[in-house]
């Protein structure tokens, strides 16, 4: 039995919550690896409704949760979102959260930078969620960051502060703010250290004993595959890798620990924010998948943009990420459509491209590819085996898996956490 890595595979929000929670029951540790609070996951169970940002989706099951150091933590929204889940009865203690002592943190002057950057970009916004993550990652490489770790060691932190105060005050100064308030950040961090170091361990040996024990590790990505910051609609993108290859370096793990790669899918495409959309729609039709599909960011709120299908894109995510199979969620949004097309390719002019081309300005000049499907009678909502599935729904998928070159392990047919097709158990790789 081996372990799994769910990562998105399309622009994030394909609904991976849920289907980490349903995996979670079969897992022994469930692995955040990357990202930060800008991530959404939305876990239904029963009618209790759990929104989760940094904390791994197994935390709500009791699994073992571990965020590692590939990701970037904001200490004062862990705490809030602790305390928020802890009100709605779930128990969050150091023997079921543990966080890697390596992670960088995110500080108020990286929420600062954020906005006053998207602030002064007019046309050029990206669409970030302001809430700090790509300044950060920045002073991460830049080899300035405070870490989890250093809370511990607060009396040491005057020439950490030197050298990131001496990059931020020159940074402020171009948009007319004032100088990082040293001591106001230094009594933050002395505020909220000790809730942070209770959880913080050196966590890449916990996971190498479990796995030299035969334990099955389950790996939760944030975002998607296309917003991957080298893979994906760059500069549109996040500030991480967001690929299954990140297990590794973003858990301590080495680089066979991904196991088998599932990639959440949903039946048709969505994005928040900026960036290239082949396939958006701008009609009834884009509104009709946004109203069904309920179709908000969980983090932000935002309305996302809904369109067709890209299996492009999810051929071109599958192959860079390595993913072994898909999780199609969300099929039942497409009941009643009398025709569903999916993309297949694209054109600039009268050049055809099988792939998505890496330049922003053609990749705004593609026009889509389409190949059309009649849609079903009856409805996919709810089901639980393909016997429940209306033919032609199971033609859909079946269509999909021959597009994008890689078959569906699971089908998602409502946000409860039962209503799942299981093809093939992830875990019995």
């Amino acid at each position: 039995m081996g372990n799994v890595t769910v990562i998105g595979a399309q622009w994030g929000d394909e609904g991976k919550g849920k289907i980490v929670d349903w995996l979670a029951s079969r897992a022994d540790v469930v692995v955040r690896f990357q990202g930060g609070h800008n991530a959404g996951h939305t876990l239904v169970v029963g009618d209790a409704v759990y929104k989760l940002s940094l904390l791994p989706s197994g935390i709500v099951r009791g699994t073992p949760s571990v965020i590692g150091n590939g990701v970037v933590l904001d200490p004062w929204a862990l705490k809030a979102e602790v305390d928020r889940i802890v009100a709605q009865g779930v128990s969050v203690t150091p023997e079921v959260l543990r966080i890697a002592e390596t992670c960088a943190l995110i500080l108020p002057i990286h929420r600062d930078l954020d906005a006053l950057r998207e602030d002064a970009s007019g046309a050029g916004k990206i669409g970030t969620t302001r809430r700090g993550i790509g300044p950060a990652y920045e002073d991460k490489v830049g080899r300035r960051a405070i870490r989890v770790c250093d809370l511990a060691h607060l009396d040491q932190l005057d020439p950490m502060l030197d050298r990131l105060c001496a990059h931020h005050d020159a940074l402020r100064a171009g948009f007319n703010e004032p100088p990082v308030d040293r001591q106001r950040l230094k009594n933050d961090l002395a505020e909220i250290a000790d809730f942070v170091l209770q959880f913080a361990r050196p966590v890449w040996r916990d996971l190498d004993e479990a796995s030299r024990a035969g334990k099955r590790i389950l790996f939760e990505g944030a975002q998607g595959v296309l917003l991957d910051v080298d893979h994906g609609t760059y500069p549109f993108v996040t500030s991480s890798n967001t690929v299954a290859g990140t297990t590794g370096s973003g858990s301590g793990m080495g680089p066979g620990a991904a196991g088998f790669v599932l990639g959440i899918v949903k039946a048709y495409t969505t994005r928040v924010g900026s960036g290239p959309f082949p396939t958006e729609l701008e009609d009834e039709t884009g509104q009709r998948l946004g109203e069904r599909g309920h179709e908000f960011g969980t983090v932000t709120g935002r309305k996302r943009r809904c369109g067709w299908f890209d299996a492009v894109l999810v051929r071109q995510a599958a192959a860079v990420s390595g993913i072994t199979g898909i999780a199609l969620t969300k099929i039942d949004v497409l009941d009643g459509f009398d025709r569903i097309k999916i993309c297949t390719g694209y054109r600039i002019g009268d050049t055809t491209y099988d792939y998505f081309p890496a330049h922003a300005a053609d990749q705004a000049r593609v026009e889509p590819v389409y190949e059309e499907i009649d849609g079903w009678e009856g409805t996919t909502a709810g089901a639980r085996s393909w016997a429940d599935l209306p033919a032609q729904a199971i033609k859909y998928v079946r269509r999909i898996e021959e597009l994008i070159r890689c078959p569906v392990a699971l089908v998602s047919t409502s946000p409860q956490r039962d209503d799942t097709i299981l093809v093939k158990d992830p875990f019995s790789n």
